[in-house]
């Protein structure tokens, strides 16, 4: 799988997990189950993502009022790790 398909299934799970058709375990699954994407990334990258997940699966575990990590927040901050995950790989394929 191309590292862009890999992205576009990434968009596609965080839209179903916003739109409450996925659970927040398994978009973190299959975040986690992309090893190829993430090692053609900086390692960054990786722990930035984690940091997310992790913080999303805390989040998960409480309801939103009791949490101090917002749920929309965070599933925004994934959307924007794509963006910039898309951006480095375009930049290292035309360098």
């Amino acid at each position: 799988m191309q590292h862009q398909d890999t992205i576009q299934l990434l968009r596609t799970a965080l839209g179903a997990t916003q739109n409450n058709g996925s659970t927040v375990a398994a978009l973190c699954q299959a975040w986690r189950a992309q090893t190829a994407l993430l090692s053609a990334l900086p390692p960054r990258f990786a722990e930035v993502a984690e940091n997310f997940l992790g913080r999303l699966e805390a989040g998960s575990l409480f309801s939103e009022e009791s949490c101090s990590f917002s749920q929309q927040d965070l599933l925004d901050h994934l959307h924007v790790w794509l963006d910039q995950a898309q951006l480095a790989l375009e930049r290292t394929a035309s360098a």
